[in-house]
C-alpha cells in the first residue's frame, strides 16, 4: 500500500517531520510518501495562503507519476480535499477531519489546539462542512506562527500545553486534537500536561487511509464527486508546471 501525504506548505523540512509522524504511525508494509507542494507560501495561515495551497496541493498529486492508494491532505482547517476527491478514485483523507473524527471515540468532548487566532476560524468552518462542530468544546490558537514550531521547539511546547490544559480546565473538553501537521511529535508533552487523550491528526488520518483502502472503499462518483467535467482552461497550468 502506498499513502501519499502531502504537506499544504513549500517548507520542506516540516514536510519531513510529517511524513516521519505518518512512518512511524504506517502498518508494515503501507509505504508513505511525503511531498511538498510544487508552488506556495512556506506557511499556510489564512484564507488566501489556503486556497493557493489547495491548487498547488492538487496539482502536486496530479503531477506524481506512480500509483498511489490514498491521499492525506496534511493541512489543519484548510481548502481543497473536496477538489482532490473529485480528481481521485483513491480515499482522500484531511488531517483536521481524521482527528476530530477520531477525537470522538474516546471522549464526550474535544478542543484543538492550532497556532495563530486567525487560523480559528477556517478550521471551526473546516469542522462544521463535515459535521464535526457538535461535539469541539473550542478550537483554541497557542498563539504561535507555523513555522515557530521548528525555530523554537521547546517554547512552541510549552505554550500548546498550556494552551491545551486551558481547553481541559475551562472548556470541560476531554479529549485534545493537535491543530497543525507540523505539531507532529508533541503528542507526549501534551498528554503529560493535561492528563487526556491527544489526537495527532496526521497519525489518525494515516490509520483511517489505511482502513479504508484494507476495506476496498473508494470515494463515490456520484454526484459530488463526479469527475470534472471537460473543458477548456485558459492559461492553465502555468508553464511553471508543464
Amino acid at each position: 500500500m502506498r499513502i501519499l501525504v502531502v504537506n499544504v506548505n513549500t517548507t520542506e523540512s516540516m514536510t519531513k517531520t510529517i511524513g516521519e509522524q505518518a512512518t512511524a504511525t504506517a502498518s508494515p508494509g503501507t509505504e508513505i510518501v511525503p511531498l511538498t507542494p510544487l508552488f506556495g507560501a512556506d506557511s499556510v495561515e489564512g484564507n488566501y495562503e489556503s486556497h493557493l495551497a489547495a491548487i498547488a496541493v492538487m496539482e502536486t498529486v496530479r503531477a506524481y507519476a506512480e500509483p498511489f492508494d490514498a491521499v492525506i491532505q496534511a493541512g489543519y482547517g484548510e481548502h481543497g480535499r473536496e477538489g482532490l476527491q473529485e480528481l481521485l478514485d483513491v480515499p482522500v483523507v484531511d488531517i483536521t477531519e481524521a482527528a476530530a473524527s477520531t477525537a470522538q471515540f474516546l471522549g464526550r468532548s474535544y478542543s484543538v489546539v492550532t497556532t495563530l487566532d486567525r487560523a480559528v476560524p477556517l478550521i471551526e468552518d473546516r469542522l462544521a462542512l463535515a459535521g464535526l462542530a457538535d461535539r469541539c468544546a473550542s478550537v483554541r490558537a497557542s498563539g504561535l506562527p507555523v513555522l515557530e514550531l521548528e525555530r523554537d521547539p521547546a517554547a512552541a511546547v510549552k505554550a500548546i500545553a498550556e494552551e491545551a490544559a486551558r481547553a481541559v480546565e475551562q472548556d470541560r473538553a476531554e479529549v485534545v486534537c493537535l491543530g497543525c501537521g507540523g505539531m507532529s511529535g508533541l503528542t507526549e508533552a501534551v498528554v503529560e500536561r493535561t492528563g487526556v487523550p491527544v489526537v495527532d491528526g496526521v497519525a489518525a488520518a494515516v490509520t483511517i487511509a489505511e482502513s479504508l483502502v484494507r476495506m476496498g472503499l473508494t470515494t463515490s462518483k456520484i454526484r459530488t464527486y463526479a469527475p470534472p467535467r471537460p473543458k477548456h482552461f485558459r492559461a492553465w497550468p502555468p508553464a511553471a508546471l508543464t
